[in-house]
């Protein structure tokens, strides 16, 4: 449960009867909570009022319990979109982490669709799927623990995420997964990995290659002084992007 007061304090909460949290704000008694419903008011000992809120996703993924760096929301929705991920699809996720992109796969994918997710360390294997339990999306994963450079067992699948630190090593692993017309996209936070990536793409059989940078600023909301907050999350990472054709001897 989220639970946002007036001062714009916001605290992610699991909610268990008989407890008690204690902020900056006063206590919150935990009972109360559970008695009310979404939207309703809460008030803190010292009588701070605030209001009970279902989270969204991209709450509890800015919140999640991680090991690892994650997908940015502002990254992680737009690679969703172009790789036209929706209902039904299969997909494959490589380098799960901490399960944050996978995610958002799983929910775009639906309940019809199957993210298949691998992870070549376990402990993060173990701590994916501890989050996507928590978010009600580990129905639609199957996690692998398997150093991808065995290659998938998946063909065909419609797209394909790969989060490594040398993706242009594992190009045609991607290509033979997925479909005619399956969509790929990777992420670089350096221009010499985009670089290293951009030439074997083009080496391999591949069309529309695209290369994004995603800059994301949000604004105070005060409509007597409105202005971009202070600070911002700039470079995160580089997008890169391309459908797979098939190659010449198989036309």
């Amino acid at each position: 449960m989220l639970l946002l007061f007036e001062d714009g304090s916001e605290f992610l909460i699991d909610l268990e009867k008989d407890k008690k949290m204690h902020t900056h704000l006063g206590v919150i008694d935990l009972n109360e909570v559970l008695e009310k419903e979404t939207g309703d008011i809460i008030r803190t000992s010292s009588g701070k009022k605030g209001y009970i809120l279902k989270p969204r996703l991209i709450d509890e993924i800015m919140n999640m319990k991680r090991r690892t760096q994650i997908v940015y929301p502002k990254d992680s929705s737009f690679i969703v979109m172009m790789l036209d991920v929706k209902e039904g699809d299969r997909v494959i996720d490589t380098g799960v982490g901490s399960g944050a992109m996978c995610a958002v796969l799983a929910r775009a994918a639906g309940s019809s669709g199957k993210v298949f997710a691998y992870e070549r360390r376990e402990e993060f294997a173990k701590l994916a799927q501890s989050n996507l339990t928590k978010w009600g999306l580990v129905e639609r994963v199957t996690i692998k623990v398997r150093d991808i450079s065995e290659g998938f067992d998946e063909k065909d699948v419609d797209a394909l995420f790969l989060d490594v630190p040398d993706p242009w090593n594992y190009l045609d692993r991607c290509w033979e997964a997925l479909k005619g017309g399956g969509r790929f996209a990777t992420v670089c936070p350096t221009t010499n990995q985009v670089q290293e990536t951009l030439k074997r793409l083009y080496e391999l059989p591949f069309v529309k290659v695209e290369v994004w940078e995603s800059l994301f600023r949000p604004y105070k909301p005060v409509p007597e002084r409105l202005r971009p907050v202070d600070r911002m999350v700039a470079h995160t990472t580089y997008m890169i992007f391309a459908t797979k054709v098939c190659r010449k001897e198989e036309i």
